[in-house]
């Protein structure tokens, strides 16, 4: 049986990572509505798969990404690993929730958007808005977050669904993928 091929596979991964990302979104955004109602049993649950389907979307960016530099979506995929294991375990051990998730999502953020500037198969704005993106969260957990929350939140969004849109409607460019790839 022949093996596929990395660059074959590249584009509908693509694809996948930005359905992944979307699942996130909508099970972290049901989470907190459910959070928010005193549904905490439901919740509670709601969110720890949304920490799964972070992990697994850590993966998917981890492979999309290490043809452009392994060792930086390496650490990515790492420091979004530690920071999805706080935020889960924050869920059910109090004084984890002394240490903010964002620590490490922002950081993240800083070195996916790196990675996306560096690659020649997505666009680089799209990186740019994810480096704005890390810069906002790490910004949030400032003392000057209280004053901004509102913009860093709307950057956020912003910024993360247009990469996540971009990979479900567009993937990548498979070619330039495959380029650097090799």
């Amino acid at each position: 049986m022949k093996k596929p091929n990395a660059a074959a596979e590249a584009g509908p991964r693509a694809r996948l990572t930005g359905v992944v990302y979307l699942s996130y979104f909508l099970t972290a955004i049901i989470g907190e509505i459910l959070g928010q109602h005193k549904f905490e049993a439901w919740s509670t649950s709601i969110n720890l798969v949304s920490f799964g389907l972070y992990l697994a979307l850590a993966g998917l960016f981890y492979l999309l990404f290490r043809p452009v530099n392994w060792v930086v979506s390496l650490v990515a995929a790492i420091v979004s690993t530690i920071g999805c294991i706080i935020g889960a375990a924050a869920l059910f051990y109090a004084p984890a929730s002394q240490i903010s998730p964002l620590w490490f999502f922002g950081p993240y953020c800083l070195l996916i958007g790196y990675l996306i500037i560096r690659s020649i198969f997505l666009p680089r704005i799209l990186g740019v808005l994810m480096v704005l993106a890390g810069v906002g969260w790490l910004v949030f957990l400032s003392p000057l977050g209280k004053y901004v929350t509102m913009y860093i939140e709307i950057l956020g969004v912003v910024s993360e669904a247009s990469l996540m849109l971009w990979l479900i409607v567009k993937g990548v460019k498979v070619s330039q993928w495959n380029e650097q790839a090799g």
